[in-house]
């Protein structure tokens, strides 16, 4: 009889408390009830970890999420896209340039040159205006007197293994400008005084002398890196903002930039950014809150090499890798090969950025509370949370019961979250591209008119339509569309599958009586590869594929293991096409990508692009320190490269993010507005603004 009230009772009791719990536990909108706290906390995850909490040594995605929270940088970009001051307040570029005086040249009157002669006419021409760029140019002119240099170098032996030579360089008088900016241009505007062939004529070898002597014949093609007739010094004068505080109240000054500086350059912290820093000749500390860098030559991009957290100089100096190592009681051995990857601050990082470090629990979380003394004013949150959530399906979960506060959608998704008004979407223009590659060395693409045809062939809205499912947008050239590097007025290359028939027509492509393209017997016919395990790429191979075919051109497609893909294939440059992406940043410099330099192998410009306008043009784009002048470089390198077509450039992809609709950003006054991207695309870049709501707002 028990058993038989049990099993009646038993159930309406369960529906019972079902039915209480409706109306107690927390849903997606009432997810504070309960927990007042969860407003002042944002929770992000990922997919994988972060590896080092460094801002030299990180290089990946989680890690660098992090560690932009933690440290701070000198300078990095506003919302428009322009360079701003962090802990730097302002900063000045000017430049310092040096000319050898060749006592045995003559002026282009034929006077024989000396250096007060040489000295002399500039300084006329400054004064006189004759040369009018000059006299706004130059605030000051030095004669430099006759020194002697000695240097070490090393360089491969005949059994391949490094020796030691000694230069000794008698550097004979030069004259020092002071420029107000930097002028790539600077010595061709003297040409009129010192003559068109002024360096092609200075005898540098009887000034450079190699011991020992045996190695002065290799060694002449590198003089005139060991003396360089006409030197460009940039120089970059760093004011610090005063009053800043590393989290553990120490304060921040010069020494902090000069030792950041110094650790990416020593070898023994195998810093993934040292390349950034290499133009640098000296970083001199001026007094406690300026700094000077000085430049070896011309390289506009190395400024933004400064959006790179500045480190502790006081908890990570030798001493202070000393006292670690004492107190973790290592041996003799472990301290010889003990550096800064090895400290313990990777995983305890100190900054003075907006927020501060708390715990870090391998592959759970990573929690961080804000800085209240933060020298832009205290975040809003109180509390992130960086949760690892390797499933993708888990972390839409997540979101959608109010556990994390942001999600990416992938693109069969987007549409779905753009419709439900119980979030935030964001759809971003990423700073990427997806491109077909042709390898420019094959007979078969030598020529651009045929790598116009085949472009013409693809449908890029098609792929952009059913592949993203329109998250993306179409592109013509080698920028990312939202920088002021993209040229908008170069058209897109035109869906015409006919017009692209009639050019290989021209060319002598016919069809044979299977139907494909044939010319002196050879078929048109090329293999397309791309890695495994990328759906849209595979997608895109197939499409282009069909696309071909219809015009009469035979495509093979294969697929391989991204590893196999990249050392057998790309990086060897033993491939017909290929299906890639690039990530690009706000840099306009594409030397390693599309130089002709660059195109051997194990280099990024492996479809071997060879154009000596365009190699010109990004070789004056690095050299070029003015935004204007840069801008219009840019964009006549986007229309060359445009128009030679070395890649078919397919779409930008669209970045999907979803946000809790109760997050806001908060106003100066106390009110508060809808989040909004920036032009750069970046949803979080008013972040330590932003704040949760108890409620839904109503905008």
């Amino acid at each position: 009889m028990k058993i038989k009230w049990f099993l009646i009772i038993a159930p309406a009791l369960l529906s019972l408390a079902l039915l209480q719990s409706y109306f107690w536990v927390p849903t997606y909108e009432t997810q504070t009830k309960g927990n007042p706290d969860r407003v002042w906390k944002f929770i992000e995850a990922s997919i994988g970890d972060a590896k080092i909490l460094n801002p030299i040594l990180n290089a990946d995605t989680a890690s660098g999420r992090i560690v932009g929270l933690v440290f701070d940088s000198l300078l990095d970009y506003d919302e428009e896209l322009n360079r701003r001051g962090r802990l730097a307040t302002d900063w000045t570029i000017t430049e310092e340039a040096y000319l050898i005086i060749n006592p045995d040249a003559q002026f282009p009157d034929g006077i024989q040159v000396t250096a007060n002669a040489m000295k002399a006419r500039i300084s006329d021409a400054i004064e006189n205006g004759s040369l009018p760029k000059l006299k706004e140019l130059v605030t000051e002119i030095t004669l430099l007197p006759k020194r002697k240099r000695t240097e070490e170098i090393a360089i491969p032996g005949a059994d391949g293994k490094p020796i030691s030579v000694e230069v000794k360089v008698q550097v004979p008088e030069r004259l020092q400008f002071s420029l107000k900016r930097v002028d790539q241009n600077f010595f061709k505007l003297l040409e009129p005084i010192i003559g068109a062939n002024y360096e092609k004529n200075v005898p540098i070898e009887k000034w450079v002398e190699v011991s020992p002597q045996e190695h002065q014949k290799n060694l002449r093609p590198q003089f005139a890196e060991f003396l360089p007739v006409f030197e460009h010094h940039p120089i970059i004068l760093f004011h610090l903002r005063k009053g800043v505080h590393f989290h553990d109240g120490h304060e921040f000054d010069a020494g902090d930039v000069k030792f950041t500086y110094e650790a990416l350059m020593n070898s023994k912290n195998l810093s993934p950014r040292t390349s950034n820093f290499e133009p640098i000749k000296t970083v001199e500390i001026v007094d406690s809150h300026t700094v000077r860098v000085v430049y070896k030559r011309l390289f506009s991009p190395a400024i933004d090499a400064w959006s790179i957290g500045i480190l502790p100089e006081h908890l990570l100096n030798e001493q202070a890798l000393q006292r670690e190592m004492d107190k973790r009681g290592l041996s003799k051995q472990a301290k010889a090969e003990f550096g800064m990857r090895d400290s313990q601050f990777n995983r305890h990082p100190i900054g003075v950025g907006p927020f501060r470090f708390v715990k870090w629990q391998g592959d759970e979380l990573i929690h961080l509370i804000r800085n209240d003394d933060y020298w832009e004013g205290a975040p809003e949150y109180k509390e992130f949370y960086y949760r690892i959530i390797p499933d993708a399906i888990t972390q839409e979960v997540e979101f959608r019961t109010g556990a994390i506060d942001t999600y990416s959608p992938q693109p069969h998704q987007a549409v779905r979250y753009k419709k439900d008004d119980t979030y935030q979407p964001f759809s971003v223009l990423g700073f990427g591209y997806v491109y077909i590659g042709y390898n420019n060395r094959r007979p078969l693409f030598v020529d651009k008119r045929v790598r116009q045809a085949l472009g013409m062939a693809i449908n890029a809205d098609e792929i952009i339509e059913y592949i993203l499912y329109g998250e993306g947008e179409k592109i013509t050239g080698p920028y990312p569309k939202s920088t002021q590097w993209y040229n908008h007025k170069v058209k897109q290359i035109p869906y015409d599958p006919k017009k692209a028939q009639r050019i290989l027509a021209k060319l002598g492509w016919k069809k044979n009586a299977q139907g494909w393209l044939e010319k002196e017997g050879k078929i048109f016919e090329f293999n397309l590869i791309t890695n495994n395990g990328n759906l849209q790429r595979k997608a895109i191979m197939t499409i282009a594929q069909n696309s071909w075919r219809k015009i009469g051109i035979k495509c093979n497609t294969q697929l391989f293991e991204w590893a196999v893909f990249l050392k057998d294939f790309v990086n060897s440059g033993q491939f017909d096409a290929v299906v890639l992406g690039w990530s690009m940043g706000m840099d306009p410099d594409l030397y390693q990508i599309w130089h002709s330099s660059q195109a051997g192998p194990q280099q990024l410009n492996f479809v071997g692009y060879n154009s000596p306008e365009v190699d010109q043009l990004i070789v004056q784009i690095r050299q070029e320190y003015d935004i204007a002048t840069q801008r219009n470089l840019t964009h006549q390198l986007h229309s060359i490269i445009a128009e030679d077509q070395p890649y078919t450039f397919l779409y930008a992809p669209r970045s999907n993010l979803v946000l809790d609709k109760k997050i806001v950003t908060m106003e100066k006054d106390g009110s508060y507005s809808k989040i909004k991207k920036t032009k750069s695309g970046s949803v979080f870049f008013h972040f330590n603004r932003w704040r949760k709501l108890e409620y839904t707002p109503k905008f």
